[in-house]
Order: C-alpha cells, then sequence, then structure tokens
C-alpha cells in the first residue's frame, strides 16, 4: 500500500478564500470537487462543482485535470481531507480542502443532480443554438423581474426588480452580439428575438418553482437580493456543467464565458447585499 497519499499534508481554504480565489479566476482554471454522495449533491452543492464520490475517486482521477488547482469538499471537511491527501500523493500540483465542507459555506447554493437542466444542452449543439438557449434562459429571468414590478406596493423593490432586469437586458445584448460576430450579422434582434425557446428561468428552472421554493416577501429588497442571488447560482451551475459536457470548443467557450459572467453577477449581488443590509 502507498501509504504517501494519507501522510501527505494538505493546504485547506476557508470559504472566503475559496470564495476570494474563484471569483479571481476563469471558470476553467481550477476545479470545485464534491466527494460527498449523489444523494447529498443533489439537495444541494456549491455552484460549479464537479461530483465525484470519494469511493469512486481513485478509479476516476483522469476525469480531473491534474494541472490546475482542485478544490474538494464535502459535507463537513473529514471526506474532502481524504480526498485531498489521495490527489496530493496521486501527483495533483495544487490541491486545497475546503474547511467546514459545505455546512460552512454560506453562499448561495446550487441544486439538482449533475443532469438537471441539461437537457437544454446536450453537448452536440451548435455555437449558434447554444446560443439561442443562453439567450432564452436570460429572457425568462428577465420577463419575471419585469412581471413583478407592477405586483408589488414598495418602491425601492420595483427599483431593485427594474435594476435587475436591465442587467439581464444587457446580458442578452452581449449573447446576441456573439451570434451576430459568429454568423457575420445577417439576422437582426427580432429576428433572432423570436428564435428563442419557450424561457423557463436561468438555471433551467421554472418561475413557479423557485417562488415556492424559496416564498420570498417581494415587497422586501433583502429577499428579492436573496431569490436573485438563488436563480444567477443555479445558472452558474448549470452553464459551468454543461461547458464541461460540450464537445466543441467553441461551445465550451461560449458556456464558460456566460458562467464566468454569472459568477461576476453573484457577486455583485452579494456586494449589493451587504450594502442594503
Amino acid at each position: 500500500m502507498r501509504w504517501k497519499q494519507f501522510i501527505t499534508p494538505v493546504q485547506s481554504f476557508s470559504p472566503d478564500e475559496a470564495k476570494t480565489f474563484m471569483n479571481g479566476v476563469s471558470g476553467d482554471a481550477f476545479t470545485l470537487l464534491d466527494v460527498r454522495q449523489p444523494r447529498e449533491y443533489h439537495d444541494e452543492h456549491i455552484p460549479g462543482a464537479r461530483l465525484i464520490p470519494l469511493g469512486e475517486l481513485s478509479d476516476r482521477l483522469s476525469e480531473i485535470d491534474r494541472n490546475i488547482p482542485t478544490i474538494v469538499y464535502c459535507a463537513i471537511g473529514g471526506r474532502s481531507r481524504v480526498a485531498a491527501q489521495m490527489l496530493s500523493g496521486k501527483g495533483f500540483t495544487t490541491v486545497y480542502n475546503l474547511k467546514g465542507g459545505i455546512k460552512a459555506w454560506q453562499d448561495p447554493k446550487a441544486f439538482g443532480s449533475e443532469e438537471s437542466g441539461l437537457t437544454l444542452f446536450t453537448g452536440k449543439e451548435s455555437i449558434t443554438d447554444t446560443l439561442i438557449v443562453a439567450y432564452s434562459l436570460e429572457e425568462g429571468l428577465k420577463a419575471f423581474y419585469l412581471a413583478m414590478i407592477p405586483q408589488v406596493k414598495n418602491e425601492t423593490a420595483r427599483d431593485l426588480f427594474k435594476k435587475l432586469s436591465d442587467i439581464e437586458t444587457k446580458h442578452q445584448e452581449r449573447i446576441y452580439q456573439e451570434y451576430a460576430n459568429i454568423t457575420g450579422g445577417g439576422m437582426s434582434r427580432e429576428a433572432f428575438q423570436e428564435k428563442i425557446i419557450e424561457p423557463a428561468m436561468e438555471g433551467g428552472i421554472t418561475i413557479e418553482e423557485f417562488i415556492a421554493m424559496y416564498q420570498p416577501d417581494l415587497d422586501v429588497v433583502e429577499e428579492i437580493i436573496s431569490l436573485a442571488m438563488a436563480i444567477e447560482a443555479q445558472a452558474l451551475d448549470l452553464y459551468q456543467r454543461a461547458s464541461d459536457r460540450a464537445e466543441k470548443p467553441e461551445n465550451k467557450t461560449a458556456l464558460l464565458q456566460i458562467a464566468n459572467e454569472e459568477r461576476s453577477h453573484l457577486e455583485q449581488l452579494g456586494k449589493l447585499f451587504e450594502q442594503i443590509v
């Protein structure tokens, strides 16, 4: 038995350190590895995490890029420490154990299986089809924010919903511009708009599902921001998983860029929440 893998010291990240690191680089510059069981992952996971249960890890090392940092987590830190020691002993260059596991992670989490929402992204579609799906998801969330404006009584809440819808509009504009660049600009924005699929929200979840799950008071600004952060976390998770799955390099790049933008949106919402609270 190779005992080195069990005595190799491993570095640790606090949740804040891990968040700062991940926010500072592209989503393909590290691997976020969840070594819990599928049921635990389904209930909640850190957005963008890849699931490889600890019991399967030794047989699936080839699925992880050993040349980029790996951040490993579990429920409270025990299994992930064993996994981090194993990876270090197997020649992975930089491995961090997330101290306290997901229990210590106070930022928004995603939910669902590894396959959740991926019916929207098969991994085989063209880059143009990928961008149309992404645009459609943004449309679903923008429509939700706009629909909320006349339904809330609080003026600050109405202004916030308008601001959130404007953010989605800008994101859609960037996606359309990328589509136009790829296709040579032969389709107008209006014609492109007609190609969108039936919009769910970002993350592939319907508006009704999110409202039922979080039951926010939509006249309370803090609860609106919390809901928006939950949606962005789900979107980040979907785009990151879709990028990992994409077979075509151009699709992988496009999805990764959108995932990075969702990570930035999530960070902006976190700062907004701190300012208000």
